[in-house]
């Protein structure tokens, strides 16, 4: 039989690139090369599209000793992500443009001269241009079957205002929030505080509007850091969301994450909760620092497991998501046996969240029994089914 041919696409220009990276090395480590025939497409930083033999050239061959992959541990990925014995990918970021040979129109005819022609694309583009609907556009065009939400349910879920604006007309629960632009706060930054002042309460968590691994986002406890939080949002998007803490100063909100997993019809796996070592779940706290638990499954009550579960798959149709989806919840702080009962919220949905073997999407469907390579199996199966799905779709009269 012949093998499927997967594109794994990796690498982008956004602030999640080395993320990506970790992602795509997992995945490569753990796709069953008896089944796909794999080939690899990286991005580099600055927008440049390069088959694995051109990344390959770029960077001297690793001698580095095989080390156990984790996210956010560099030293355990020296440049190389390896694959089978022997066998090393180089993806790396991109060296100085000084050491290039030719230029993109080079590079470009290289690659033409080389062309790849796959079956199905395995994005794991994290964040701007890979997961906010652009690149999948791009394979719409090409009429190319890929993992991962569409064009819609993509940008949706990258875009925190217009995702929460879909989940309040599905009347699904949210934190109370507000959103500000950028030329607003610039333009009259007293005004603008003083409107997020009358509509929330401290402490507040400012994030800019489109993107992603918490990348710009801050917890600010009076004004002051309101003022820090906003500009350092406002340099990486042009909306802002700021949103009242769950628990407010009565203690932290317990993070709760779900992943879901089909088309028409999605599962949810078992709830799984992130107790950081920080203050939030930053980027740091998610990928640098060492101390952050995940608990799986989540200490809930049955019904709360239940509601949370329903809460993620509602949350999934609303930003017409496909394929996969990490749908994150906050929790009134407090244990779970207290008399009161605690309300869940909302947070938000990820369409192409941390895919190494330790990110919790994967660990999720882990513990509901569905281990890593079978899953990137399920993926797989759900991109071709959706591709298909649309040929019954007329496009002319």
């Amino acid at each position: 039989m012949k093998k499927l041919r997967v594109g794994i696409l990796f690498g982008g220009r956004s602030g999640e690139h080395e993320v990506s990276l970790l992602s795509a090395a997992s995945v490569l480590q753990a796709i069953d090369r008896k089944k796909y025939d794999v080939h690899l497409i990286g991005i580099t930083r600055d927008g440049r599209w390069l088959t694995a033999g051109d990344a390959a050239h770029l960077l001297p061959s690793s001698t580095a000793a095989p080390q156990q992959l984790r996210a956010g541990d560099p030293e355990a990925t020296p440049g190389a992500a390896l694959l089978e014995s022997g066998e090393e990918v180089l993806v790396a970021p991109m060296p100085a443009r000084a050491e290039h040979a030719g230029s993109s129109l080079a590079t470009l005819r290289s690659s033409a001269e080389t062309s790849l022609n796959v079956d199905v694309i395995f994005p794991v583009l994290h964040g701007t241009f890979g997961e906010d609907g652009t690149v999948q556009g791009l394979f719409e065009l090409a009429d190319i079957a890929y993992v991962g939400s569409g064009v819609l349910g993509s940008s949706a879920g990258m875009d925190k205002d217009v995702m929460k604006r879909l989940f309040a007309a599905a009347k699904l629960p949210i934190p109370k929030h507000v959103t500000v632009l950028r030329r607003d706060w610039q333009e009259s930054p007293r005004k603008t505080t003083g409107s997020i002042e009358a509509a929330l309460r401290y402490p507040m968590f400012v994030k800019p509007a489109n993107l992603g691994s918490s990348v710009g986002i801050s917890k600010a406890h009076d004004r002051k850091e309101l003022k820090t939080a906003v500009d350092l949002a406002a340099s990486y998007d042009r909306k802002i969301v700021i949103e009242q803490s769950i628990g407010g100063r009565r203690g932290k909100a317990r993070e709760l994450e779900v992943a879901v997993l089909g088309n028409d019809s999605p599962q949810a796996s078992v709830v799984g909760e992130v107790i950081p070592c920080k203050e939030f779940y930053d980027y740091e706290a998610k990928y640098l620092s060492e101390g952050s638990e995940l608990i799986i499954p989540a200490p809930l009550t049955k019904a709360q497991t239940k509601q949370v579960q329903q809460m993620a798959i509602d949350a999934f149709r609303a930003c017409d998501c496909a394929g996969m989806a990490r749908v994150d919840f906050l929790m009134e702080p407090g244990k779970p046996s207290s008399a009161r009962s605690k309300k869940i919220f909302l947070n938000e949905v990820n369409t192409l969240p941390g895919f190494t073997s330790i990110s919790m999407y994967p660990k999720l469907w882990q513990a509901t029994g569905l281990p890593y390579s079978q899953l990137i199996d399920r993926l797989i199966e759900f991109a071709l089914e959706r591709h298909q799905e649309k040929k019954n779709n007329r496009y002319d009269l």
